[in-house]
């Protein structure tokens, strides 16, 4: 009975996180349809997009600190949902700008990225997420092996690039893209072994306090 209703939990929970990452671009796409947009349209699909590949990608990364910190093991769980969709958004986000921006002038592309940082960071990301994504499946982990983990280390690098990217496209003030990579490396501080050990030592406690507490 337990494990029937832990499964029924983890449906609804998949269903929701679902909807929740699709929620952005549903919205986006009525905008589209009402023209609700600017009169910049592109410059606002490539604002949104990448915005919810940026958020996206911190909800991802945030899933093992999470975990670190509380213990709550369904939080690992949605870690590859929240990537995926990070990548689709991202994968929207480029197409915006290739296709439709730049009209798949790719001299014009080449050079933009060849000449400006910003276009640099984003390509370079987008290849790194490219690449974390094909190889997502548990067949390319078999194949893989340990360097299947070292491959997806990469992610981090890629978050940090899509912050640099976010910075540099900033004409003006660049106080939310800062506030955005303070979270970022907080997050990944967490990683760092010695404060991982520290809240695993703090999490045990707890857990072993309410294990004496209870009757």
């Amino acid at each position: 009975m337990r494990s029937r209703r832990s499964a029924t939990s983890l449906v609804s929970q998949s269903s929701l996180l679902h909807l929740l990452a699709l929620l952005p671009l549903v919205l986006l796409l009525w905008d589209v349809a009402w023209g609700n947009l600017s009169a910049n349209p592109y410059q606002d699909l490539l604002k949104r997009t990448g915005s919810d590949a940026m958020i996206l990608l911190l909800l991802s990364l945030a899933a093992t600190p999470v975990f670190i910190i509380t213990g709550f093991k369904e939080a690992r769980k949605m870690r590859k949902v929240l990537g995926l969709y990070a990548f689709l958004y991202t994968a929207i986000h480029v197409f915006v700008y290739v296709g439709l921006d730049y009209a798949w002038d790719w001299g014009l592309i080449g050079n933009e990225i060849l000449t400006k940082p910003a276009p640099k960071a984003g390509a370079a990301a987008f290849i790194i997420l490219l690449l974390l994504t094909i190889t997502s499946t548990k067949g390319w982990q078999k194949r893989l092996k340990k360097n299947w983990i070292r491959l997806h280390k990469w992610v981090y690098v890629a978050g940090v690039l899509i912050m640099l990217h976010f910075i540099w496209v900033q004409k003006s003030d660049i106080t939310r893209p800062l506030l955005w990579t303070a979270l970022l490396l907080l997050l990944l501080s967490v990683r760092i072994p010695v404060i991982r050990r520290w809240f695993s030592q703090r999490r045990s406690r707890r857990i072993t306090a309410r294990q004496r507490i209870s009757p």
